[in-house]
């Protein structure tokens, strides 16, 4: 017979992670966690420089907690080892390099398509996050400089002329993070960066102000290309300048292809649900910041996943 679990939950980040710790407290058993990379919480790993602070009221977002997971603020660090911890006290199933390609409703269940075969499940959340797929311009970005193009950190060192490109809190994060040891410039389109919290703001003007960083503020990018091994920026008030390497921090994408394949519907870039973050397609659900504009805090995640996991077991 095919063994069908109770709940597949594809992406172990905050909200997938808080869906199968609330979902085995109320009493469900068969849970398995899906993860396309190498370990839980990817986007953490990724995407967040060391130490950075992670705060429970995200960008000065209050949120109260609704759940059995006691989440507060940290750091990068302290936060992946607050989920290590989760995972490792719940007997729950997490299957990492696993890579979801599409989900398919059946009469009484779902076939979760995977690399190399399928499992089947009474239940399904998708919480996989828009930073998983990083936003990228509009114009190209030559093959000839894709070695000094980046969306992290990770190939930066010492010594460069690195100009990051955003005005949120990441990018204010690397331009900070990066001056240190780099003559760094931070290109923005708006006048101001008011979207970052209050924290990034000040770091922002402490490093502006003593000469540290160049802002380029109400600056858009209108073209790049090669010269001489770096990347040259044309803007689109018709000056130029030449870098060593670029650092976008532009946000990121819901995963639409994927979305349209498994038949959830999507208005203004979002997935449809409902207030238990049921999707168009009964018993399928999403959470975490795939449900967001512009990405989530994780104690939203964590609260999604506390609603989605009682009104599963309320409608067994």
């Amino acid at each position: 017979m095919e063994d069908v679990y109770e709940l597949a939950i594809i992406g172990a980040g905050p909200a997938g992670i808080a869906t199968a710790i609330e979902s085995y407290a109320l009493g469900m058993r068969r849970i398995v966690l899906l993860e396309k990379d190498e370990n839980h919480n990817a986007t953490i790993r990724k995407f967040y420089k060391d130490n950075k602070r992670v705060d429970k009221d995200w960008k000065g977002q209050k949120v109260e907690l609704d759940g059995t997971i006691y989440f507060m603020d940290g750091t990068k660090e302290s936060t992946l080892d607050f989920f290590d911890q989760l995972l490792d006290h719940e007997s729950l199933e997490l299957r990492t390099h696993t890579e979801v390609q599409k989900i398919l409703k059946r009469e009484n269940d779902f076939e979760v398509f995977i690399a190399g075969g399928s499992i089947c499940a009474k239940h399904v959340v998708v919480t996989i996050g828009r930073m998983g797929k990083p936003n990228k311009p509009e114009y190209k970005i030559p093959p000839s400089v894709k070695n000094q193009v980046h969306f992290t950190l990770d190939a930066c060192s010492s010594g460069e002329k690195v100009m990051v490109i955003g005005g949120g809190d990441s990018a204010i994060e690397y331009a900070v993070d990066l001056c240190d040891k780099n003559e760094v410039s931070i290109c923005y389109r708006r006048g101001t960066f008011r979207r970052a919290n209050p924290i990034n703001q000040s770091d922002i003007e402490r490093v502006v102000g003593n000469g540290s960083v160049r802002a380029l503020l109400n600056t858009e990018i209108s073209e790049i290309e090669s010269e001489s091994g770096k990347v040259k920026v044309f803007f689109s008030d018709g000056t130029s300048d030449v870098f060593d390497r670029l650092v976008y921090a532009i946000g990121g994408t819901t995963p639409s292809g994927f979305l349209q394949s498994s038949g959830i519907r999507e208005e203004d870039g979002k997935p449809v649900h409902d207030e238990n973050y049921e999707t168009n397609i009964e018993g399928l659900f999403v959470a975490g910041d795939i449900t967001q504009e512009s990405g989530g805090s994780i104690a939203l995640g964590l609260n999604h996943g506390f609603a989605i996991a009682n009104h599963i077991i309320k409608n067994k």
